[in-house]
């Protein structure tokens, strides 16, 4: 027994760690990786259905079965590292979404698109949770802040520039490249990993079935409800309603299962460390943010300002860089500065920048879409680092691995909700604008219109006025989205009062040391 125990990894010393430098770029290879995923295939979605000969609703398959995957296993991801060995099962993972995402590109029709699609969201969920435990493990707790400035940029870049990339690969190249830009990623990451990644201590514990089970179809069945919801009209069909009571039983029977089991699959005592559910909480509230408004532009600057694929893309991009700036300056200025006071001034920021776009219109230049893109950027980049930070300032290391996989999930479902707020929102607030803009037109106003072109028909002039009424009532409900997303935002902040400052930041910033290596 005491050979076996010597043979076994010793804990990752964050004091000395050889290759730092090299593992946090391996790391961040894999993690921008598998994130560019999330939204790089949303714009190549119909030149695929052309492909692969599938039908508009169809079709979506291929983002939901990733998603719905992807939304399953990534709970697992802390128990498959302790169990064993978070270097064997990251390195398994990046290895299986490489190979996945290179058959998703030789797929030959609709049903081996959306196996592939499935497996490589099984592979890729332990990706980012096990990439952040590394990061926080291989880093003292006072470079923490630091350390998650890098895997911040990450996590924050690829769903910013995936659609645009994703729409210069479609229509310079082919769709298929969207999936094989991740060979040449993951075979660096993978060889990062191999050679420079420390080993972890494996533990032999049981695997609580029934926990997982109920997490599992509860999680699922959420993801389904939020990806199929708009399509199906919600609550007027009845898979809506199967799917929403599978949900609520499922998260019932796991939160009575994780309070009452001897040894369940979430260790509820972690819990109790306030910021660690706090910083879950904010978690969400970013998921929210990020990709509802990610979502909400592209057809915005496509379908009313007349946006081509590339442009919309280029004018999107500087919120990335945006993110980017305050990422690097919020990774120093973690040192000396209260977490809490920039995660205001980002909420601040991300507020600001929605309030912008409360105010576009259809007359006005791309100006304002960019400085409101910056801003949200500096906002987004001012609230991911802080709070990636604090909410696991106070935790005990041996619920790191858990509560890291629990942070990538939150952000995950919160993107979900958010993206399925907004859109049912804007859906039904077209309708409602268009009737009222409708309702307005009058012999008048197809005088006038009939007036200004001579020789234009009755009929021709009331497809003149339903155009422009449509057009109207679009721009009206993105802006009501945006000001909805204004006020999430802000009723946010006052959520920064209960979360706790890190020792080493109480003790002014000074060196504190990590006594014992991190064994989990």
């Amino acid at each position: 027994m005491a050979e076996a125990a010597d043979k076994q990894p010793k804990g990752i010393d964050p004091h000395n760690v050889p290759h730092r430098a090299l593992i946090m770029a391996s790391l961040m290879l894999a993690v921008i990786m598998q994130v560019l995923d999330t939204t790089i295939a949303n714009v190549a979605l119909p030149d695929m259905r052309a492909d692969l000969g599938a039908s508009r609703d169809t079709i979506n398959w291929v983002l939901t079965s990733y998603i719905v995957a992807a939304a399953i296993v990534t709970p697992l991801s802390g128990w498959l590292a302790n169990r064993f060995g978070r270097r064997e099962i990251f390195m398994v993972a990046v290895i299986g979404f490489v190979v996945f995402s290179m058959l998703c590109g030789i797929a030959w029709s609709l049903d081996v698109m959306v196996i592939f699609r499935l497996m490589q969201g099984v592979f890729g969920a332990a990706i980012v949770p096990l990439a952040q435990n590394f990061m926080l493990d291989i880093n003292p707790r006072e470079k923490h802040g630091q350390a998650m400035a890098m895997f911040g940029a990450g996590i924050m870049l690829g769903p910013i520039i995936g659609p645009t990339l994703g729409g210069y690969l479609t229509e310079v190249i082919n769709w298929r490249w969207v999936f094989y830009i991740n060979v040449p990623l993951g075979m660096i990451a993978i060889a990062g990993s191999a050679f420079f990644l420390p080993e972890t201590p494996k533990k032999k514990i049981g695997f609580d079935f029934f926990g997982f089970a109920a997490l599992a179809v509860a999680i699922g069945s959420l993801q389904m409800m939020l990806d199929r919801g708009s399509d199906l009209d919600w609550f007027a069909s009845r898979e809506i309603w199967i799917e929403a009571a599978l949900a609520i039983s499922g998260f019932w029977v796991f939160l009575v299962w994780i309070l009452s089991a001897k040894k369940p699959f979430l260790e509820p005592k972690m819990f109790l460390d306030r910021n660690l559910s706090m910083g879950l909480l904010f978690i969400f509230v970013i998921g929210i943010i990020l990709l509802a408004s990610l979502a909400l532009l592209p057809p915005m600057l496509s379908n009313i300002f007349d946006y081509p694929t590339l442009t919309t893309g280029l004018v999107m991009s500087p919120r990335g860089v945006g993110a980017m700036i305050m990422m690097l300056l919020i990774g120093r200025l973690v040192k000396v500065i209260d977490l809490r006071i920039l995660v205001v001034v980002g909420l601040s920021f991300t507020a600001y920048s929605l309030h912008i776009m409360s105010t576009f219109s259809p007359q006005m230049g791309p100006k304002w879409i960019i400085i409101s893109g910056v801003i949200q950027g500096f906002g987004l980049g001012s609230v991911f680092v802080p709070i990636s930070t604090l909410a696991f300032a106070t935790l005990a290391p041996e619920y790191r691995g858990d509560g890291t996989a629990l942070f990538s999930l939150l952000r995950n479902i919160g993107s979900s909700i958010g993206i399925s707020i907004v859109t049912a929102l804007l859906t039904h607030n077209i309708a409602v604008n268009h009737s009222e803009i409708v309702s307005a037109i009058n012999p008048q106003n197809l005088s006038s219109v009939m007036n200004g072109a001579s020789g234009m028909s009755r009929e021709a002039a009331l497809t003149v006025l339903n155009n422009l009424a449509t057009q109207q009532a679009a721009m009206i409900s993105y802006v009501d989205d945006f000001k909805f997303m204004m006020w999430v935002t802000l009723a946010a902040i006052p959520l920064v009062f209960f979360l706790r400052k890190p020792d080493y930041q109480n003790s002014g910033g000074g060196q504190k040391q990590q006594g014992a290596p991190v064994t989990e």
